[in-house]
């Protein structure tokens, strides 16, 4: 798919594997990380989550709404197809940020991940073979793991 060209930017598309829900957002990512701990290896089903952060309003659901499956609250939750399952986005940051799932992105994002978090609780049968800074926690809480 093409990337999108409107006022205020290129926007990218994303969607989930079965294509009843799609979305596009600005490609303005703020963030970009590579998320290892227990919640977010459950909720994608493998080693850690790449995602990229974007303020909430940039995010627009293009095509099926109805097929929603919301799991939380109105300012934190996850975003799945409620048909084939794929995990699409966060709501985070008392809802004032949407953590996209960089998978589900059909055009290539500007931003790339820069930084593994939560590694102090990543699963034990993954080797992380990169160079890019490992931190215990949340990139916020402290020094790289990795000088």
């Amino acid at each position: 798919m093409a990337d999108r060209e409107k006022a205020g930017g290129r926007r990218l598309g994303g969607k989930c594997l079965c294509g009843a829900v799609h979305y596009e957002v600005a490609d303005e990512f703020v963030y970009a990380a590579n998320c290892h701990c227990s919640n977010c290896r459950r909720a994608t089903g493998s080693a850690f989550k790449p995602f990229a952060g974007i303020e909430r309003d940039k995010l627009t659901l293009t095509k099926g709404a109805e097929n929603l499956l919301i799991f939380g609250d109105e300012i934190g939750n996850d975003v799945r197809c409620g048909l084939c399952g794929s995990f699409l986005y966060s709501m985070v940051r008392d809802g004032a940020y949407v953590h996209v799932a960089m998978g589900t992105l059909v055009d290539a994002p500007s931003i790339r991940p820069n930084k593994h978090i939560f590694v102090g609780s990543k699963a034990p049968w993954f080797a992380i073979t990169d160079d890019l800074p490992q931190y215990a926690e949340h990139a916020d809480g402290g020094p790289s793991l990795k000088p």
